[in-house]
């Protein structure tokens, strides 16, 4: 295994982790402070595995992440943030259609961040990201990334159930 698919797996993990411990937060807010450390550490290991339609979308993601961590995501910034990362992401492609996934994922969840207020409809977007990335993260060779994100499914679709049920509880009371 060579030093760059080493390198780059680590950072996936990391990217990986930052997303596990997102979701079981309570909160919007707390919950986009941990996706914050998901594209920061995206960066390093899409640089490392040269996939650079990926390495686009983490760009624009932490950018996204951070504003909408601080509350200040504008409807017109989320626009500007869709027409770049599609724009670049497409530009930067080097994997034909698999090198679409991440552009997707990251087109699909840059609205959803910007529309819910709601942490549960989060964790179904989460969801539905992490299983483009981890067909992207299986093709590219991130084997332990890939295994990360079938592992962040099983755990956000438990968060969600468990949210789902304490949400249920509180209704009926």
């Amino acid at each position: 295994m060579s030093t760059s698919l080493l390198i780059g797996n680590l950072f996936s993990f990391l990217a990986v982790a930052c997303l596990a411990v997102s979701a079981v937060k309570q909160s919007k807010k707390d919950l986009m402070l941990w996706q914050i450390g998901d594209p920061f550490f995206g960066i390093l290991s899409t640089i490392a595995l040269s996939a650079y339609a990926a390495l686009v979308i983490n760009c624009v993601g932490l950018v996204r992440n951070f504003l909408a961590y601080r509350g200040i995501l504008t409807k017109k910034q989320t626009i500007i943030f869709l027409v770049i990362g599609v724009i670049f992401g497409l530009f930067a492609n080097n994997l034909s259609f698999i090198g679409l996934l991440p552009i997707i994922a990251s087109a699909g969840y840059t609205v959803c961040v910007y529309i819910t207020k709601n942490e549960q409809q989060m964790r179904y977007a989460l969801t539905i990201c992490t299983i483009l990335w981890f067909i992207h993260n299986f093709y590219i060779q991130s084997f332990p990334s890939a295994l990360a994100n079938i592992i962040l499914c099983v755990w956000i679709i438990k968060q969600i159930i468990k949210y789902r049920k304490n949400f249920t509880k509180k209704c009926l009371t």
